[in-house]
């Protein structure tokens, strides 16, 4: 009885070792990059269509080297005046190598016909073939389009929020600039709300960029009085179809900005701007060597503008004028209770005019450089404008207050 249960064991066994030998030699007989079910590619560097200016997206969904799905996403100028934009995305049908369907485009609803040819050429792709849409018929040629993984795509495609809806204070954002990111369908009431409103529209933001049609939203930007920003990013939050509103980047520049106690500078809850204006004039005029001539304050964007005359050094004799001018922005160091406040100047914006009386010179400005201004524009102005306010200054290096 013993020699016939070790006879069974042994059987079973060797069964299972045979069975664990056929499973290894399977696997070592499958292909090392073989793809196990459906695998979905992109390319996103196809050219020649609409000559050139067409953003075209097409998705490949393939069974191996067998492409079973396809789409089409290509956004383009709508009118070739402008900067707006057009999109149809078009599912197709696969047959052997030819791709063709039919939809219509998202804003204008213009019919779209689509027909193209697909050739692999080693390891990469060659695309042939006609798009219509309207009345007009646009060829497509384009060779050596190499394709990308779901992973590299979507790595490609990943855009960074620029907006920060509770930022803890204003050294990454800045407090007059506003942005509020709206779905597609709401955008244009969302600004037509904003008619009669104290704020400034940025022109280029209201044009429907490829990545606002493909991601269905839209990105406003506007300036707005810092001491009222907080309450326009609060309401306008509250507009239908609003998916975020908050700060972003804009005049400041931290290297040019100083920051000190609001007290002495409020009148009540706000800020004293004829006090502020007047004493920054007078530092300014005094670094700047000149003598202030104008002093406006943006009731839109809650912008300082001071105006400086000084004697040109050009030809002394010829007895010509410098114009200067300096913008500002005075603000809260952060939203909400503070006891801070900070404050922005501008590089000096020089122009050379001939007021002598009688006839006068036609004069030519330098065209504009990436090189730094005339010391003499500036002349230690942040310095002495923190000198003046008992402020701090930022330290790029520690990415702090000094």
């Amino acid at each position: 009885m013993r020699a016939l249960q070790f006879g069974l064991l042994g059987l079973a066994a060797t069964a299972s070792l045979a069975t664990i030998n056929l499973a290894a030699a399977q696997m070592k007989a499958a292909p090392k990059n073989q793809v196990i079910g459906s695998e979905v590619r992109y390319f996103t560097s196809i050219d020649g269509l609409m000559d050139g200016n067409a953003d075209v997206i097409l998705k490949e969904t393939r069974q191996g080297k067998t492409v079973t799905a396809a789409t089409l996403d290509v956004c383009y100028p709508a009118d070739k005046a402008t900067d707006r934009k057009d999109r149809f995305v078009a599912n197709l049908t696969v047959n052997g190598g030819t791709l063709s369907g039919a939809t219509q485009t998202q804003i204008d609803k213009l019919p779209v016909t689509v027909k193209i040819n697909r050739r692999p050429t080693g390891d990469t792709f060659e695309f042939k073939g006609q798009v219509t849409i309207g009345q007009t018929t646009t060829s497509l040629t384009s060779a050596d389009n190499a394709d990308q993984s779901e992973k590299e795509f979507q790595e490609n495609q990943a855009n960074e929020e620029s907006i920060a809806s509770a930022p803890q204070d204003f050294t990454e954002v800045s407090p007059e600039s506003v942005a509020v990111k709206i779905k597609l369908e709401a955008a244009l009431d969302f600004v037509r709300s904003l008619r009669g409103q104290s704020v400034e529209v940025s022109l280029s933001s209201l044009s429907v960029s490829c990545d606002a049609l493909r991601a269905g939203e839209q990105v406003i930007n506007l300036s707005v009085d810092p001491e009222r920003a907080a309450e326009f990013v609060a309401k306008a939050k509250t507009y239908p179809g609003v998916v975020n509103a908050g700060w972003t980047a804009g005049a400041i520049d931290m290297e040019r900005t100083v920051r000190f106690d609001a007290a002495p500078w409020k009148s009540g809850d706000k800020i004293d701007r004829n006090r502020l204006a007047s004493t920054l004039s007078a530092v300014l005029a005094k670094t700047m060597g000149a003598k202030p001539s104008a002093t406006s304050w943006d009731e839109e964007t809650g912008k300082l503008k001071l105006s400086f005359r000084r004697p040109s050094q050009v030809m002394p004799a010829l007895e010509l004028t410098e114009n200067v001018e300096v913008s500002a922005v005075a603000s809260p160091d952060k939203p909400g209770a503070t006891d801070k406040m900070i404050l922005w100047i501008s590089t000096p914006s020089v122009t050379t005019v001939d007021e002598a009386s009688g006839a006068k010179l036609a004069l030519a400005e330098a065209p504009a450089t990436d090189e730094e201004s005339d010391p003499r524009d500036d002349n230690g102005a942040v310095a002495a404008v923190a000198a003046e306010f008992k402020a701090q200054r930022w330290d790029t290096e520690k990415t702090g207050w000094k």
